[in-house]
């Protein structure tokens, strides 16, 4: 077995993972003995479902009976080197008595950092890093990101119109999209831990941003349900509506010291959390780095940001996004419709802002258009 091929066994082990492994990343781990592939495993579901590499270890030992020894480790991130919730991963392997660990990334958090490495090294173990980085950093954006920058991965989500619009002139934007693409942005919801909300949109649409309606052929487990976040810099939306039912999953709203009292107040006595940040940069709303930076401080990887346009507007505008999925659905709203992403920064070509498309898939009769955003998309 090619190094590539066993590390691909990995990451295809640590994408099952990505609803329940978080905060932790997920990873994959295989370990193969004389070419062959005897054991593979990946994070289990957090707090307590123990790390890639001990849970392959574990399945290893099901089947040699001697320990490890003689194998190698292909994981897709690099072996923890501390004790959190479970024993550093680096003295399991050395204790099982693999010879060589071949890595995809090494582990930008600040408790690992390369000293994971270099413990395996000071215990005489071959350590090979980069075999499929790419496709192992892909898969582990959210969980990069938030460590190296303190802010937590924005996603953001829009269904438009062909011709560019979220929303009738009248203000009705359902349904856009079909079942298919709707289906769809649920798993999306359950890919992250938080799904974030505006105040107008929160008060037109009432929405409840749970996890429902999964597509047919989607089998990875569904974590915790996500925490809802509402931004309401100036307390429109009254506290009514599913968001302020927390027997369906927890609520936290974001508002400023210019947010009505008595809204504030109603907010609190449906027992949904409310938390006090600065005022954005434009003057209205909240401070959205500073969202950023409290979501990831509460173990936040990846936040899934529904709406509405002004605030993906406004997170486009800051450069606070990361990765953009919009459904394009098969009908046309006008030029009085609202328009998907209102970036009044752009006053002429050499202003426009250029995405990087990651992926494109036909759901029904609507398309999903996936995009990278920031240093990362090339002008075309």
């Amino acid at each position: 077995m090619r190094d590539d091929e066993a590390m691909r066994a990995a990451l295809d082990a640590a994408g099952r993972a990505r609803r329940v492994a978080p905060p932790w990343p997920h990873v994959g781990c295989a370990l193969v003995v004389d070419g062959e592939l005897v054991a593979v495993a990946s994070t289990g579901a957090y707090p307590s479902g123990g790390h890639a590499e001990t849970n392959a270890l574990a399945l290893f030992a099901e089947h040699r009976v001697d320990g490890a020894r003689g194998a190698t480790a292909y994981v897709t991130l690099e072996p923890c080197s501390h004790h959190g919730n479970t024993p550093p991963c680096t003295e399991a392997l050395i204790a099982a008595g693999v010879t060589k660990v071949v890595a995809a990334l090494e582990d930008p958090d600040e408790r690992v950092a390369g000293r994971g490495f270099a413990q395996l090294r000071a215990a005489g173990i071959e350590v090979v890093v980069g075999v499929e980085a790419d496709a192992a950093a892909d898969q582990l954006a959210a969980y990069l990101h938030q460590r190296r920058t303190g802010r937590a991965f924005a996603l953001l989500k829009t269904a438009m119109s062909i011709d560019g619009r979220v929303a009738a002139a009248d203000g009705t934007s359902q349904w856009i999209t079909g079942p298919f693409a709707r289906a769809d942005a649920h798993a999306l919801r359950a890919d992250s831990q938080a799904i974030v909300v505006g105040g107008g949109t929160a008060r037109i649409d009432q929405p409840a941003l749970t996890v429902r309606a999964l597509p047919d052929d989607d089998d990875a487990p569904v974590g915790r349900a996500p925490l809802r976040v509402l931004l309401d810099g100036r307390g429109r939306a009254p506290a009514t509506g599913p968001l302020f039912d927390i027997s369906l999953a927890p609520t936290l709203v974001c508002t400023t010291a210019a947010a009505d009292p008595e809204v504030v107040a109603a907010w609190k006595a449906t027992g949904v959390e409310v938390v006090e940040v600065g005022a954005g940069a434009r003057g209205s709303g909240v401070d959205l780095d500073a969202v950023l930076q409290l979501l990831a401080a509460r173990d936040v990887l990846q936040v899934m940001v529904e709406g509405g346009a002004a605030l993906h507007g406004a997170l486009l505008a800051e450069g606070r996004a990361q990765r953009l999925v919009t459904y394009v659905g098969n009908t046309a709203l006008g030029p009085q419709g609202l328009p998907a992403l209102p970036l009044d920064t752009v006053a002429t070509m050499s202003d426009a802002p250029r995405f990087a498309l990651r992926a494109v898939r036909r759901l029904g009769n609507d398309v999903r258009l996936d995009y990278t955003l920031g240093a990362h998309a090339e002008a075309s």
